[in-house]
């Protein structure tokens, strides 16, 4: 175990000298975004401030809250999990989102991933395929008071083009290929990043960029992510 997590760990099983558990969660929040996330070369500022104000275990199932702000994925029910929050941080940077835009999120989850790009002063449609982990998302988010975050749920692979074109498109779940439509539902100049890969395989962390009709690829790095399935479960 690393030095960094060795010292994560101990600040969450740790409580603060008040005693206050709000206070507790703040500090880990503050610690996850120092040694997790800046550490590592996030270095924009609404970003690193999103972190800091989004409180990922209101996202984390009960059971795992003492986790919350571990260096590592956690599982939310449904044979998915929330996501490592570097990668969350490091997709979110790479998008490079600006105010007022739109974007697409493929695979809700546990809403978290949305929470952060909605901090980001932009209009949020995220689709979610398991019913269950949608209803929790929205529970959680609404719960939250987010008002720019439109959730749906469907089949993540056909996008939503009833609000197409997107700015930007970020995908938390991998299917073997990129699906057509998403590229479609890319606007001129927008990005998208998602992995792509076989399961239990390497996949790889790509950016897209649309420029005059045409889809310019690049490859990001190498990654782990759940797989992309249809409503009956089948992996794309």
């Amino acid at each position: 175990m690393s030095f960094v997590i060795f010292m994560l760990m101990a600040a969450i099983f740790n409580t603060s000298e008040t005693g206050n558990p709000q206070e507790s969660l703040l500090h880990q929040r503050e610690e996850m975004v120092r040694l997790q996330i800046q550490n590592r070369g996030i270095s924009d500022t609404k970003i690193l401030n999103a972190f800091k104000t989004v409180p990922r275990e209101a996202f984390v199932p009960v059971g795992y809250r003492r986790y919350s702000y571990a260096d590592q994925p956690i599982p939310i029910g449904e044979g998915q999990t929330i996501s490592q929050p570097y990668i969350v941080a490091f997709m979110t940077e790479v998008l490079g989102v600006g105010p007022d835009e739109k974007v697409l999120e493929i695979g809700t989850g546990s809403g978290y991933q949305a929470a952060i790009l909605a901090e980001l002063d932009v209009e949020v449609y995220s689709i979610e395929v398991n019913e269950i982990l949608a209803q929790r998302a929205r529970i959680t988010l609404e719960n939250l008071g987010y008002k720019n975050i439109h959730l749906k749920t469907g089949d993540g692979y056909a996008g939503w083009p009833e609000n197409a074109p997107y700015d930007a498109i970020l995908v938390t779940c991998s299917p073997t290929s990129i699906p057509p439509l998403l590229k479609e539902q890319l606007a001129e100049g927008g990005r998208m990043i998602i992995p792509v890969g076989q399961q239990n395989s390497v996949q790889y962390l790509y950016l897209l960029e649309k420029h005059h009709g045409k889809i310019i690829k690049k490859n990001v790095m190498p990654v782990r992510f759940v797989p992309m399935t249809d409503g009956k479960g089948k992996p794309y």
